[in-house]
Parts: C-alpha cells; sequence; structure tokens
C-alpha cells in the first residue's frame, strides 16, 4: 500500500531534513529498500508476531514490519520522529497495529514482544546488545545493524584480530550470524563508516553461569588480552581486585579473612597452573576455556564479582 506521509522523495533524499538528526541519538535514517527487504526477509516474521523496533526515525523499515507482523512496537528517544512516524501511518490499515513509545531503550520496560528489527543507534550499540540478551523470556531473535567494526566483533572468533571482551560475552548468550555489508551511502545523512547486519539467536535454555561473575574474570582476562594469563594475574592491580572480592565475600560469610597479599597471588597463580593455563592467552581462548577456568577459581574460593 501508499503509505500517506512517505519521508524519501526519487532520490531516497530523507525530508527529515526539515529539522536537523543529533548526533547525541547517533540518527542516520535508512533509505536503501534493499537493504530493508534483506532485514525484512531475514526477521522471519509470523503473522502472529509483535516485533520491537529500536530508533525507528521515520519509519522506513517500520512500514515493512507492519505489512508482516501482527503488532509493531516501536521504541524512538526523539519526540520529532515520534510525530513523523505517526504521521506516516495516519488513515492507513496499519495505524492501529503500531505501538510507539517514546522514551531511551536502555532505561524503558519493554512490553512482551517475539522478535527485534533494528537500525541501532551507535551510541548504544553494547547496551542495546546485552538488553536484548538479558530479557526472560528472550526474543526468539534479534537482527541488528550496527557500525561495521562492531558488527564484527561481535562475530569474531578467537585468535582473529577483532575477538574482545564483547565477542566472547555475546557469544556466551548467542549465536551470531553476520548477514550483509551496507555501505554508507544507504542513510541519510552518511555516518563516516560502513555498517553491518547480524542476526542474534540466544541460547535456549540460557548458559547456567552467573554472567556478572563470568564477565568479571572476562574483564580481566582481555584487559590485554595477547598477554599470558600468568602475567596478567600477577599485576598487582589485578590481585588486589581478587583480594578486595575475597574479603568482602569473607564479610558476607562472617568469617575471618587473613590471607596476606603474597598469600592471595600464590592461590591465584596455583589455579592457573593447575588448569594449565599460566601461558594462555585470552585472545585465543573460546568459551569453554574461559568457563573451565571461571570453575577453576570457583572451586579454589575465588570470585570476580
Amino acid at each position: 500500500p501508499e503509505f500517506p506521509g512517505s519521508r524519501t522523495g526519487p532520490t531516497g533524499q530523507s525530508r527529515a531534513q526539515g529539522f536537523s538528526l543529533t548526533k547525541q541519538h547517533g540518527q542516520h535514517l535508512l533509505i536503501n529498500p534493499l537493504v530493508v527487504k534483506t532485514i525484512v526477509e531475514r526477521a522471519e516474521i509470523r503473522p502472529s508476531d509483535t516485533v520491537l523496533e529500536i530508533g525507528p526515525g521515520t519509519g522506513n523499515l517500520t512500514v515493512k514490519l507492519l505489512e508482516k507482523a501482527r503488532k509493531v512496537i516501536a521504541v524512538e528517544v526523539d519526540p520529532r520522529m515520534v510525530v513523523e512516524l505517526r504521521k506516516r501511518v495516519q488513515d492507513t490499515e496499519y495505524a492501529r497495529k503500531l505501538e510507539i513509545i517514546n522514551g531511551d531503550f536502555l532505561k524503558t520496560q519493554l512490553p512482551p514482544f517475539d522478535l527485534c528489527v533494528a537500525n541501532c543507534p551507535y551510541n548504544i550499540s553494547s547496551g542495546i546488545v546485552f538488553k536484548l540478551l538479558s530479557l526472560r523470556p528472550a526474543p526468539r531473535r534479534s537482527v541488528l545493524m550496527f557500525q561495521r567494526e562492531f558488527a564484527m566483533r561481535l562475530c569474531a572468533r578467537p585468535g582473529q584480530e577483532l575477538y574482545s571482551r564483547i565477542s566472547i560475552n555475546t557469544q556466551l548468550l548467542a549465536r551470531v550470524e553476520h548477514i550483509i555489508k551496507v555501505s554508507r551511502n544507504s542513510f541519510r545523512p552518511p555516518p563516516k563508516v560502513d555498517s553491518s547486519v547480524v542476526v542474534l539467536y540466544p541460547h535456549l535454555p540460557p548458559p547456567e553461569v552467573n554472567f556478572t561473575e563470568w564477565d568479571g574474570l572476562v574483564h580481566i582476562a582481555f584487559n590485554r588480552k595477547n598477554k599470558t594469563l600468568g602475567a596478567l594475574f600477577r599485576q598487582k592491580s589485578v590481585l588486589e581486585v581478587i583480594e578486595r572480592n575475597l574479603r568482602t565475600a569473607a564479610a558476607v560469610a562472617g568469617t575471618p579473612f587473613e590471607a596476606s597479599g603474597d598469600e592471595v597471588k600464590t592461590r591465584v597463580l596455583g589455579v592457573l597452573d593447575a588448569a594449565g593455563m599460566a601461558d594462555e592467552r585470552a585472545g585465543k581462548l573460546d568459551i569453554d576455556d574461559m568457563l573451565r577456568l571461571l570453575q577453576a577459581f570457583i572451586r579454589a574460593g575465588i570470585r570476580f564479582a
């Protein structure tokens, strides 16, 4: 159908140019219809689905989601965009299927939904990933567009240059699939870099691990991912964090803590040696390796949260 108030003309130039887009919100409107088509196809929307869209802008993607889904919930922080989006669907059969939440996605209490589809604001990319993956029940899949380097970090494997803390944390919680590279010219205004679309498929059931504890270990290990774990865990700053955690755990349990700094160091290095990981580097370790190391530390009474 034709949507009144369509915001792209024959040149693809967005009529949102009537007001300035803000760097604060990372606003770049997707105008390439082929990219929109690919995103919608890979979402595999069922007629019964409720789809969450983050940062709909003026609705180039939203209107295509409305054609497929039972309902679309659009979370938009910019009230000007909310007005544009309402205009776009007014007096159409799709107006009743669209719910707009004017607010910050990271601070919004989300209603239930089945899928997430989004051209993600670049300044909250990491927050979006981990909020979606922390939801219970988790969305069936999330089809998300990010700046290309961030997207490739999500997909990176052990030993690759971009493999990092966010790679292993994301892959602990979901399977990540890269779909398509998107030229910066697919947006108005064009960003400085290209983008990529990825799909997140949450692991079901989720892994049985305390994520805060896991991330505490990962944070230390990936702080210098090409340094050996033995060298990393000898650092005074790392040992001080671990000793502080041990003291807190002892206080909570109501037991005295009398270990010296040298004794803590000996315990920590002993765990690494016993696990055969003192000479390993985080940049080459996979999820199973890191889980094995975390369990070894926990068995020795060393915690990271």
